[in-house]
Order: structure tokens, then sequence, then C-alpha cells
């Protein structure tokens, strides 16, 4: 909890003292993750939150916090990878996403411990259960196309 208070007070810092327009930037967050997407001004908008981060008490993960160029280097954000993809029609590039290598594996992981030999489940049960973590996955990772 006193994480997300002091998120919040970071993210209300943001928008007050209009770091957006500052650093060309925008924040997308989620609990107490986020991503800020800059044109430009990466390094800056690095030291910035920082030096907030540090005066508001919390810490910054260095192993997770770099600057990517999205438009040429893969990054992770909440189980998605995002990248730069090219239309084979056209041969567009966009910056597309897709479930990140490590999201895949923890699917294929719970299926594992699921459809093991030695669970002697009934069959009914085990494929409830299955479905139950097959429809999760594609609740999240699916998405309508407009």
């Amino acid at each position: 909890m006193l994480a997300n208070l002091s998120m919040n007070r970071f993210l209300k810092y943001w928008r007050i003292s209009r770091r957006s327009e500052v650093f060309r930037a925008q924040v997308v967050n989620f609990a107490d993750d986020f991503v800020i997407l800059s044109r430009g001004c990466a390094a800056e908008a690095l030291d910035w939150m920082r030096s907030v981060m540090s005066r508001i008490g919390l810490t910054l993960n260095e192993a997770k916090t770099s600057i990517k160029q999205a438009r040429r280097e893969r990054f992770d954000f909440l189980g998605y990878s995002f990248r730069p993809h090219r239309l084979r029609k056209t041969g567009h590039e966009h910056l597309g996403a897709s479930p990140s290598k490590k999201s895949g594996s923890r699917l294929r992981q719970k299926v594992g411990n699921l459809l093991v030999r030695q669970n002697v489940e009934p069959w009914t049960e085990v494929c409830d259960r299955l479905n139950h973590i097959l429809r999760g996955w594609s609740n999240y990772f699916g998405y309508e196309r407009g």
C-alpha cells in the first residue's frame, strides 16, 4: 500500500510539473510498474525520475531499468514484449505487442504441471482447470482487432 501511495505521488508530481511536455514523454503505469515513453529525452527523464523517486523514498529496480529504442529494440512490460513488427503485405513497420517469452514459459509450466502422468484427478476436473488456465491466458493476451 505504501508503494502505491508513493507511486501516486510520483505520478501526480509528473503531471503538475508538466514533465510530459518537458521530456516529450508519457508515463504508462499499472500499480507500481511503469514505462516512460519519450521522444528524444529519455536520459533526462530517467535522471529526473531517479531523483524524485529517491526524495519520496522509493527505490528503482535497476535490473529492470533501461533505455530502449522502441522502434528498434524489444522491451517487456506487464507480460508483453513490445518490439518492431513488419507487415508482410506492405513491408510497413510498426510497434507491436505479443506475450513475452517469460509469460509463455509460465503458461507451459502451468499446463505441464497439470498434465503430468502422476495427476490422478478425474479428467473432467483436469479439463476444467486446463480450460480455466487457457481462458485466462486468452483473455489477458487476446485483443479485438478493429
